[in-house]
């Protein structure tokens, strides 16, 4: 299936004069041909490329928040964020259990890289919706420039409890062009708080809220250090 598209990037495809907006498998597979989309560790094609998408696997690792011990969340702190929030790294073949109404963090296995003129778009896969779980509540759109794994907002809407387990499909990504390659990729944002993130990363909306004046002497707050903040960026 390579060979047919060996010779033809994505720029050929819209060159012909199709102008097309979600790129088709035989595109994407011009784009991962010429390094122009990167995954990391490079997906089994046969079972994970898609008409229009790309499957991507579920990772082992997970972030819940520990409700019982925290009535609320502020987002005006990162503390409170941070420690609201356990992880929880699960075997190979051990099933992470989701009961009805849970939410949970958790990241993909593959990482991906975009280029400057295309944009990624996560969606959930129709037999994991099915079971009642859904994989991002807002969080759908990788802009140009994006690279990291995928942070998946997971929740189970379900009535029952539901396994899910480290390497299953558990999502797709689908790829746009845009009308011209962006000023400023994803990656170069001084507010990309999550780029190059390996691990569900807790929210950084903290970093957002922060007062823009100088506190009045003798409310000046302690630095707060945030577990993992210094392993990319991403907004």
């Amino acid at each position: 299936m390579l060979a047919d598209v060996r010779d033809r990037s994505v720029a050929a495809w819209v060159d012909d004069g199709r102008h097309a907006m979600i790129l088709a498998d035989r595109e994407i597979l011009a784009a991962l041909e010429v390094g122009r989309i990167v995954i990391d560790p490079a997906p089994d094609l046969e079972t994970q490329l898609g008409s229009v998408s790309v499957d991507f696997r579920l990772g082992q690792t997970f972030m819940i928040f520990e409700h019982s011990r925290h009535s609320f969340i502020d987002p005006r702190n990162p503390r409170s964020i941070g420690e609201a929030m356990r992880t929880i790294t699960i075997g190979e073949d051990e099933a992470f259990i989701m009961q009805p109404g849970d939410f949970a963090l958790a990241s993909t296995i593959e990482s991906l890289t975009l280029p400057d003129d295309l944009l990624g778009r996560l969606e959930g896969r129709s037999s994991i919706a099915r079971l009642g779980i859904t994989v991002h509540s807002t969080a759908a759109v990788f802009e140009p420039g994006w690279v990291g794994t995928a942070t998946m907002e997971l929740s189970n809407l379900g009535r029952m409890a539901v396994a899910l387990y480290p390497g299953m499909r558990i999502c797709s990504f689908s790829f746009e062009t845009v009308s011209s390659p962006v000023l400023t990729p994803y990656r170069d944002k001084r507010n990309a708080k999550y780029a190059g993130q390996r691990t569900p990363r807790a929210s950084l909306l903290a970093e957002e809220n922060r007062p823009s004046s100088r506190p009045a002497s003798g409310d000046q707050a302690a630095p707060i250090s945030i577990p993992g903040s210094s392993n990319g960026r991403h907004g």
